[in-house]
């Protein structure tokens, strides 16, 4: 038998906690990002870090619904969140003085979602 939606009792939690701040908050951006976080895998975003610098300026917070992934530079320092992150897209940010968090660490940080742009 196969099963419908997420399995990942994580995942479910996380999206749960996102709808909820979505209502409590009235901030649209967080009940966007539980709706990109419950279509399946096949689905998935993962954003290389070119993409990331080319689309956002210094001091950005930027929120990826996926991975992100190392291919390319990142010329400025950003506070990214984001479902995982390969180790070398880590170290990538890390040397430019930007910093990588949990979607969740974000999602406490700045409950209103404020200032957060969002990239998938």
């Amino acid at each position: 038998m196969l099963t419908k939606g997420r399995t990942d009792p994580n995942k479910i939690a996380l999206i749960r906690k996102l709808r909820s701040a979505a209502t409590k908050n009235q901030a649209k951006i967080w009940k966007i990002l539980a709706s990109e976080l419950s279509k399946s895998n096949r689905k998935r975003v993962a954003i290389n870090l070119s993409q990331i610098n080319r689309n956002s300026s210094k001091g950005d917070i930027i929120l990826v619904p996926g991975k992100v992934l190392g291919a390319g530079n990142l010329g400025h320092n950003l506070e990214i969140a984001a479902e995982s992150f390969s180790e070398s897209a880590q170290l990538k940010i890390q040397e430019t003085g930007g910093s990588c968090i949990s979607i969740e660490e974000l999602l406490n940080k700045n409950p209103s979602g404020s200032g957060v742009r969002l990239m998938k």
